[in-house]
């Protein structure tokens, strides 16, 4: 690995209704994969790949992942939580109060995913980019959950949740690279997301891109606890 490593912001603050009812008295970072809370192995896993900082942005029962992570030492990490407050901000407006906790460029992932690659070559592709943000993508052709982007000889040429085309053959990976002011530029205390913020950035000529070969893997669905419960099985085997 190169060295290079940035701060990550890490989205746990949804409501997770489709989970129900194994979501209604915990929050979805505390589900139980092998005997531990899911976000006890997506914190080793960072730690593992060179991370050092993480800003944990949560909401719903956001306490219960507090006390759980602590300060993150156990994990070979410095933690911060930061709670969105009285009104749900949304993923772009969640990381937006994070920012003073995250510096000038920072990881952002989403809590319920579980991402094995090299985020070291990540980090290298943002900054050698002088883009103002990275998605990272992965040429899923459908597999594992349904492809939103057309991305072709190094670059993203559209971005769509919701008009899907044959020409959709990657997806969203989960780990975006940001510049802070992706996000100071946002209303303060308005719910905003982070799709329309990458989609800003597309328009804008200002969104690079890097093709991770490694699947994904997520707790957003209980096909998705299975297949990430059994990963993780095969990889401490």
């Amino acid at each position: 690995m190169s060295g290079c490593t940035l701060p990550v912001g890490i989205l746990s603050g949804g409501l997770a209704a489709r989970l129900r009812p194994l979501t209604e008295t915990i929050p979805k970072a505390l589900i139980e994969l092998n005997g531990e809370p899911f976000i006890a192995h997506q914190l080793r896993l960072l730690s593992s790949r060179g991370i050092e900082r993480v800003v944990l942005c949560v909401g719903y029962r956001g306490e219960m992942i507090r006390d759980f992570v602590s300060d993150g030492a156990r994990f070979g990490l410095h933690v911060d939580v930061v709670f969105d407050g009285p009104v749900l901000l949304g993923t772009a407006g969640a990381i937006r109060r994070a920012v003073p906790l995250l510096g000038e460029n920072f990881f952002v992932l989403y809590g319920d995913s579980y991402l094995p690659c090299d985020y070291s070559v990540v980090c290298d592709a943002f900054l050698r980019s002088g883009k103002r943000g990275l998605m990272t993508v992965f040429r899923n052709e459908g597999q594992f959950d349904t492809s939103n982007v057309e991305f072709r000889d190094g670059q993203i040429l559209r971005y769509d949740k919701k008009n899907r085309t044959a020409a959709l053959h990657h997806i969203d990976y989960g780990l975006g690279a940001f510049r802070s002011d992706v996000f100071t530029s946002l209303p303060e205390g308005i719910p905003c997301d982070l799709a329309t913020a990458y989609q800003d950035l597309l328009n804008a000529g200002e969104l690079a891109a890097f093709e991770v070969p490694e699947r994904f893997y997520e707790i957003g669905s209980l096909k998705g606890i299975e297949d990430t419960a059994a990963y993780l099985r095969r990889a401490s085997g």
